[in-house]
């Protein structure tokens, strides 16, 4: 048997009795981002097909296609450099890797400390501060006089340029961190290194990883500064003399051989980013 009717004013404010209206679930509409970058890219190819094609620019300044596939065939088997391309990238990923590794593993630390501690931040954020916005070719000539030519000058370089992003994302994260959870932490018995590991790292990871991502574009961008001064192989030092003999087309492969790795890196860092931080942008 049903109850009795409700009246108007019940009908539109609702019974208090009611349960709350769950809210259907939401569709996401629109085109996925992945299908307009896919767009994106096969819209600047056929762009450069007809252009090159067409005759509108002249080869010297972009050259068609063909002459980048075949530059970079030549490439492949050693005819351009001396060496093969598969060496130019080993120690171009050898450098940028190891670089990255060590400022991964310096400044995730100083970040924490100078976000912790103002004795910590008195010290360190002076001079990471002076020398962040110096551009690596400006203190390429004191790397070369104080470490030679060989691979060290060639490390620390692109060490310097990686560690000012990951270390101030580190600082910056730490803010992350709530007052009432550190409290909370401490209230339980926690120590200062179990307040950092548990409370305030998880805080800041997603702050470190942005840096991290940051860093490793860096990284890629002085490689070629770095592979300047006596080189024996390198992408950037392969794009550096290909510009010599004005063979665009080597730079041009180059160029994109370079943008490709560094794609994959910032490709798997996102990944990273969403299994190690999985609650990020969630309300």
């Amino acid at each position: 048997m049903s109850g009795p009717p409700r009246t108007a004013r019940d009908a539109a404010s609702g019974s208090a009795a009611d349960p709350p209206a769950r809210p259907g679930p939401r569709r996401r509409g629109g085109i996925p981002v992945p299908a307009v970058s896919v767009a994106t890219v096969l819209a600047a190819l056929g762009l450069w097909v007809v252009a090159t094609g067409a005759g509108w620019v002249k080869p010297l300044f972009l050259p068609p296609p063909e002459a980048v596939l075949s530059a970079f065939g030549q490439a492949w088997r050693g005819a351009i450099d001396g060496a093969p391309l598969g060496i130019h990238i080993r120690d171009s990923l050898l450098r940028v890797l190891g670089a990255f590794g060590l400022a991964t593993l310096v400044g995730i630390p100083v970040g924490l400390a100078m976000g912790t501690s103002r004795i910590a931040r008195g010290i360190l954020d002076p001079p990471i501060e002076f020398y962040r916005p110096l551009p690596p070719l400006a203190y390429l000539p004191l790397m070369i006089i104080w470490f030679g030519i060989g691979e060290l000058s060639k490390v620390l370089l692109i060490f310097l340029a990686c560690l000012a992003p990951v270390a101030l994302a580190a600082r910056a994260g730490v803010r992350s961190a709530s007052v009432d959870q550190i409290n909370a932490a401490r209230a339980l018995g926690a120590s200062p290194w179990q307040v950092l590991r548990h409370v305030v790292f998880p805080a800041a990871l997603p702050e470190i990883l942005i840096g991290l991502r940051i860093g490793m574009g860096v990284g890629w961008t002085t490689l070629v500064a770095a592979e300047m001064v006596a080189a024996q192989a390198g992408l950037g030092q392969l794009v550096l003399n290909a510009s010599n003999f004005l063979r665009t087309d080597v730079v041009l492969m180059g160029i994109l051989v370079i943008g490709l790795f560094a794609g994959l890196f910032e490709f798997g860092m996102r990944c990273l980013e969403r299994v190690l931080v999985p609650w990020k942008g969630r309300a």
